[in-house]
C-alpha cells in the first residue's frame, strides 16, 4: 500500500494540474492545489473533504507563493511532492510579440516555477526528503516558429531545474524535470494570450496550421500514472519524456542536431576554445 504523501500541485483546475490532483487524491495522498481561482476544483473538494486544500495562488507574485507554501505546509503537515505545473502560452511570431506580453509570459511560465522552488526547498532540504517535478515540455531542445516564447521559457526552466537538482541532491531531494508531449490541456485555447498578427507572416501560419492539423492530443488524466509512477522511485531521473510520441519525436529531434554539428564540424574546429 502506498504511503499518503503532501502534494503541491499549481496549476490545478484544469488540463494536466488537475489531472494530477485528481489522481493524487485518488491515490490516498493530500493536496493543497493552487491556482488563480479554486473554485472549478469545488467538486473535488466535495468527494474529498480532507484531501483536498484549495490555495488561491497568482505564481508571478513571488510573496503570494511563499505564503502559499506556507499555508499548504501548515493545512498538510508537511510537503512530499511538489508539481510546478502553471503555466500559459504566448502563441505569436517573435516580431509581434509586445514586451508586456513577454514578461508577463516568463512571469508565469520561467519565474513563477522558480519562485515556488525557493520556497520549498528549505523546507525539503530541513526534512531531508522530498521532490519537485517541473512540468516542461519536450520542445525544449529548440524553438518552433510562433511559439518560440514557450519554448524559450521551458527551456530556461530546464536549465535552472538541472542546477537546482545537482544543489538539493545531496539533501535528499530529488528533482525531475517533466517534459510533458502533447495532451488536450486547452494551452492553445482558455490558456493563449496571441499577439497581433502581422500580415507578413499569414503563409507561415497556414502552414504552421496545416503542420499541426485539429488533433488536440490524449485526455491529460492518460499522462497521470506517469507522474504517480515517478513520484514513487527512490532514484528519479532527472529527466523524463512523458508521451510515446513525444519520445520518438525528442529522438528524431536530437538525431537532427547531431547531424548538423558533425556537418559543420570543421568549421567549429577552427577555433580552438
Amino acid at each position: 500500500m502506498t504511503t499518503a504523501q503532501a502534494w503541491f500541485i499549481t496549476g490545478a483546475t484544469r488540463g494536466l494540474g488537475r489531472a494530477f490532483t485528481e489522481a493524487a487524491l485518488a491515490a490516498g495522498h493530500r493536496v493543497a492545489a493552487a491556482a488563480r481561482n479554486p473554485e472549478p476544483l469545488a467538486d473535488l473538494a466535495a468527494k474529498y473533504p480532507d484531501g483536498l486544500v484549495r490555495i488561491p495562488l497568482d505564481v508571478s507574485d513571488r510573496a503570494a507563493v511563499f505564503r502559499a507554501v506556507d499555508d499548504a505546509r501548515t493545512a498538510l503537515g508537511g510537503l512530499d511532492v511538489v508539481v510546478n505545473n502553471a503555466g500559459g502560452m504566448l502563441y505569436g511570431m517573435v516580431e509581434e510579440a509586445t514586451e508586456e506580453q513577454i514578461r508577463a509570459h516568463f512571469d508565469v511560465n520561467f519565474f513563477g516555477a522558480v519562485w515556488v522552488s525557493q520556497a520549498v526547498v528549505p523546507h525539503l532540504r530541513a526534512q531531508g526528503s522530498g521532490r519537485i517535478l517541473q512540468v516542461t515540455s519536450m520542445g525544449t531542445g529548440g524553438g518552433m516558429a510562433s511559439v518560440g516564447f514557450y519554448g524559450a521559457g521551458k527551456g530556461a526552466l530546464d536549465s535552472v531545474s538541472e542546477a537546482l537538482a545537482m544543489e538539493v541532491e545531496r539533501f535528499g531531494v530529488k528533482v525531475t524535470v517533466v517534459q510533458m508531449g502533447g495532451y488536450d490541456t486547452g494551452l492553445f485555447t482558455t490558456g493563449t494570450t496571441a499577439t497581433e498578427p502581422d500580415p507578413a507572416y499569414a503563409i507561415l501560419r497556414a502552414e504552421l496550421e496545416e503542420m499541426w492539423g485539429d488533433d488536440a492530443g490524449p485526455d491529460p488524466s492518460t499522462a497521470a500514472p506517469v507522474i504517480m509512477r515517478l513520484a514513487e522511485l527512490a532514484d528519479p531521473p532527472r529527466r523524463l519524456i512523458v508521451g510515446s510520441a513525444s519520445y520518438d519525436h525528442v529522438q528524431q529531434m536530437d538525431r537532427a542536431r547531431t547531424e548538423l554539428y558533425r556537418e559543420w564540424e570543421d568549421l567549429s574546429r577552427l577555433a580552438p576554445g
